[in-house]
């Protein structure tokens, strides 16, 4: 059975509840109590999603395709992680923790594609129209083609979709959003669901953009079915620590463009500022002449970024040593140190060893190894590493430096920072191939100690 849900909705302002009352939108901004009057509500049968026409199948060869049309958002930094721009007709979704930012990413890119694209509709299930619009003065946000709505009814976006014809949708949140043909609460896994598989429709059916603004669990992971991942073209997750200023926006999954690219992003008082240098942001107050300090390159996407890794090495207080890992994998910094030990003799079985990438930062490749190898061992024998010095390679478990992928493009990044030296796999060395600045071979982390710490 279809069910009847009544929605009370201000005169003046637009506030939907479903429960009676007063209008708390009007009494903040004016201190005026105004009765929420209840909207008729028109009986909907449940109904399944259209079934699309019999087809037939066809040669391969005999496919043509179109091409791409790409809408560029105004910022650069969303624009690579995009693969360019945004596709017409394509479904996103963009996850992170509350209060991370999303909606203010979203809401700058509204800008630029409603100046260039046409109107665009900004969905807000979680915010009135008064709230989304106290976020734009504050942004200085005022385009002409940007539309406000604040509803959750599936029903109802789709009938001002209709109305207003807009480029690109963006629904914020789909967990705030629900079909009054469905007996579960918004948010349920149904729910959720069928409302992603209705909106997939709709983009692809009138070639709309469609943004999907998607909560966060306690570790991190995008809530609801793993089916709406499946569902949609792109998955965008938007990370960051609430006591840094800095933002990471990384594509995990993308049907038009690169996965694993990344945007960085800098919080400030008027919005997100695009980082154009991620390196020397992430390596600016890094301290000259500490032991345990290393610069690693990792490669996210086609980007080199280059990391500062810290290692803090001291005696045990107590029986079993500590392992405090920030920034990387907890598991592969174990079985280094174990590798450490055992092939180089450096003896950790009595020492804490605390390991951060600075800034807030994140490295997880297997390139960054090296490194992590270097930083704990310069920290135990309390030599500095050289700080002109950048060190790629991954180490296996019988202490070998193996070779590692886009080694030129990390290099070049390191060069254009004033890097003058790298140390490298000694296997990369193979490719005959001119780099930008002093590179060493190494073979294993006996070789590498001795080169870096003379030791």
């Amino acid at each position: 059975m279809a069910r009847e849900s009544a929605v009370y909705r201000c005169q003046l302002c637009g506030f939907a509840s479903p429960k009676p009352g007063t209008c708390p939108d009007c009494k903040r901004t004016e201190g005026v109590f105004r009765e929420l009057i209840e909207e008729p509500q028109v009986s909907r049968k449940a109904s399944r999603a259209p079934v699309s026409p019999a087809s037939r199948p066809v040669l391969l060869s005999d496919v043509k395709l179109d091409a791409e049309t790409r809408v560029t958002t105004g910022i650069g930094e969303l624009d690579r992680v995009l693969g360019g721009g945004v596709v017409r007709g394509s479904l996103i979704l963009i996850g992170g923790d509350p209060g991370i930012g999303k909606s203010t990413l979203l809401f700058q890119a509204c800008r630029a594609l409603a100046e260039l694209d046409g109107p665009v509709l900004y969905v807000s299930g979680e915010e009135s129209a008064a709230q989304v619009k106290l976020r734009a003065e504050r942004l200085g946000i005022s385009p002409r083609g940007l539309y406000l709505l604040a509803e959750t009814d599936l029903h109802a976006i789709n009938a001002h979709v209709d109305q207003l014809k807009p480029k690109v949708l963006v629904v914020d949140s789909i967990q705030a959003v629900y079909l009054a043909d469905l007996e579960s609460a918004p948010g349920s896994v149904s729910q959720v669901r069928e409302c992603g598989g209705r909106l997939m429709l709709l983009a692809k059916g009138r070639g709309i953009a469609v943004f999907l603004v998607g909560h966060v669990t306690k570790e991190g992971a995008l809530a609801g079915p793993r089916v709406l991942e499946h569902l949609v073209d792109t998955v965008l997750y938007f990370e960051g620590e609430h006591h840094h200023t800095y933002r990471v926006l990384r594509a995990v999954k993308n049907r038009f463009g690169s996965t694993n690219e990344i945007g960085v992003f800098e919080m400030t008082d008027r919005g997100l500022v695009e980082v154009k240098n991620p390196s020397g942001f992430f390596l600016s107050e890094r301290p000259q002449g500490a032991p345990g300090s290393v610069i690693v390159s990792s490669l996210e996407g086609t980007r080199p970024l280059l990391l500062e890794l810290q290692a803090l090495v001291s005696p045990a207080s107590f029986g079993t040593p500590r392992r405090t890992v920030l920034g990387a994998d907890y598991n592969r910094v174990c079985l280094l140190l174990a590798v450490l030990e055992k092939r180089a003799g450096v003896p950790l079985l009595t020492q804490d060893v605390f390991i951060n990438v600075a800034g807030g930062g994140r490295v997880v490749e297997p390139a960054a190894d090296l490194g992590v190898v270097v930083a704990a061992a310069s920290s135990y024998t309390d030599r500095a590493v050289r700080s002109d010095l950048v060190i790629v390679g991954e180490v296996g478990l019988t202490g070998e430096v193996r070779a590692v992928t886009g080694l030129p493009e990390r290099l070049r990044e390191a060069a254009a920072l004033g890097f003058q030296a790298a140390l490298v796999p000694q296997n990369n060395l193979s490719e005959h191939i001119e780099f930008p600045l002093e590179v060493q071979g190494v073979a294993s982390i006996d070789e590498t100690i001795q080169a870096v710490l003379g030791t």
